[in-house]
C-alpha cells in the first residue's frame, strides 16, 4: 500500500536559524517549525509515505482513520469547553477527523495527547488500523505530525503528501469540517 519512508536528510534538521532575527525553519529534533507551506523534500521516517492513489482506494473511518491537522486559520479554542470557535469554514476528506494545530512545533500538549486518545480509541476496534496524516499540498504541518505520531511508538502511520488538494484534484468531494473539541486537562481529569 505505501513504500516505506526514508531517513529525513541530516540538513533539514540542522538547519540554521535565519540571521535577519527569524526563527529557525526546523527545531532541534528535525520538526517545521516556522513557514509551514513550502516545498517538502524529505520523509517522515519512520511515517511512511502513502501516495495519493492508495489513499483514494481506502475509506476514511472503515479502513483507515483519516486526520486532518490543518491549523483553523483565525480559530481559537475555548480553554475551558475546548470547543473552537471558526472564523473560516474548512473543508476536509469526508470521514476524516480534524485537529487543528497538531502538526506544529512545539506541539501543544493538551491538543497532541487528544489526538493520541483519539487514535488510541480508534484502534480499540481495529488494532492495525492505518492512520493517515494529512493537510495541504506542500505543508509541514502534516509532516510533523506523522512523524511525531510514528517516533512515539504508533504503528502503521502514513503521511499524505498530497492532502486535500490532492483529494479534491482526483475528483473527490471535500466536506465542511468540524474541529475535534479539547476540553482543558484538567476537566479531562475530573471525568475520569
Amino acid at each position: 500500500m505505501a513504500a516505506l519512508a526514508l531517513a529525513i536528510p541530516a540538513r533539514a534538521a540542522q538547519e540554521p536559524a535565519a540571521s535577519s532575527g527569524e526563527p529557525a525553519l526546523f527545531d532541534a529534533e528535525g520538526y517545521r517549525a516556522a513557514r509551514y507551506r513550502s516545498p517538502i523534500k524529505a520523509d517522515p521516517a519512520p511515517a511512511a509515505v502513502i501516495d495519493i492513489s492508495a489513499a483514494l482506494a481506502l475509506e476514511p473511518g472503515r479502513d483507515a482513520l483519516f486526520i486532518d491537522v490543518m491549523p483553523a486559520e483565525g480559530g481559537l479554542r475555548d480553554p475551558v469547553s475546548g470547543v473552537w470557535r471558526l472564523t473560516r469554514e474548512h473543508l476536509t476528506i469526508p470521514g476524516a477527523l480534524w485537529f487543528p494545530e497538531t502538526g506544529r512545533a512545539p506541539v501543544d500538549t493538551e491538543l497532541w495527547q487528544a489526538l493520541e486518545a483519539a487514535i488510541g480509541e480508534a484502534r480499540l476496534a481495529a488494532p492495525d488500523q492505518p492512520v493517515i496524516l494529512f493537510c495541504r499540498t506542500d505543508c509541514w504541518m502534516s509532516w510533523n505530525a506523522a512523524r511525531r505520531l510514528a517516533r512515539a511508538g504508533v504503528g502503521n502511520v502514513h503521511w499524505l503528501a498530497e492532502g486535500t488538494d490532492g483529494w479534491h484534484a482526483a475528483g473527490r468531494t471535500l466536506v465542511t469540517a468540524v474541529p475535534v473539541a479539547v476540553p482543558a486537562a484538567r476537566i479531562l481529569q475530573q471525568e475520569h
